[in-house]
């Protein structure tokens, strides 16, 4: 990716294998066994659950991706489906998102069930890889690899994104309200983190705020 290119010049495609990246390892890293249920900082989900709707995520904005309907009424139990090998098929399968993203016109016109933009629904599941994959990082005690504090073109995109969402996904429940944090001292990424509805302080035993 030529990081020359401001983040609006970028393709979802590309931002997307950027985090990818960065959710690679955290995800090989992910416990097994009863570890699996530990909290993470997303309300309602321990890490087994996180990792399964990440998957489906995944897998579903493939299809939007394609123009083609997606289904979230169920969230399938990858890691029951793929015992041995769920956290490469995970990566696998988010590959396949960048792939699919990254196909012409994949980012053009609208796309899903009320037609939204697709831009704006890529810089969703942007946003779902970016924010779990720190979800899953911090309730499993990972780092997190960041780019430049103020200037990394994930950050950047979404964060304008998330300010264009923000109203409706709070009144829809997909975001808790803003958590509030030192401007002065905060990072984008932590910024971006507390829009969303997250602590990004958070550590496992503190109480979960965020919903999505």
């Amino acid at each position: 990716m030529d990081t020359s290119r401001t983040p609006s010049d970028l393709r979802i495609s590309e931002l997307l294998a950027l985090a990818v990246e960065r959710a690679a390892p955290v995800v090989r890293a992910l416990p097994d066994g009863d570890r699996l249920g530990a909290p993470t900082p997303c309300a309602d989900y321990d890490v087994r659950a996180l990792v399964n709707h990440l998957f489906h995520v995944v897998v579903q904005f493939q299809e939007l991706a394609a123009k083609r309907d997606s289904d979230f009424s169920e969230t399938p139990d990858r890691l029951a489906e793929h015992v041995d090998d769920w956290r490469e098929r995970l990566l696998e399968e988010a590959d396949e998102l960048v792939a699919a993203w990254g196909e012409p016109g994949a980012d053009e016109g609208t796309t899903g069930a009320m037609d939204m933009p697709a831009e704006t629904v890529g810089c969703m599941v942007l946003l779902d890889l970016t924010v779990h994959a720190w979800d899953l990082a911090r309730a499993t005690g990972q780092e997190y690899a960041q780019g430049d504090p103020e200037g990394d073109p994930v950050v950047v995109r979404l964060t304008a994104a998330v300010e264009g969402m923000a109203p409706m996904a709070r009144k829809m429940g997909v975001f808790g309200e803003a958590v509030p944090v030192d401007e002065s001292r905060a990072s984008a990424f932590e910024r971006l983190l507390a829009a969303t509805g997250r602590d990004p302080y958070w550590m496992p035993g503190q109480v979960r705020a965020s919903r999505e």
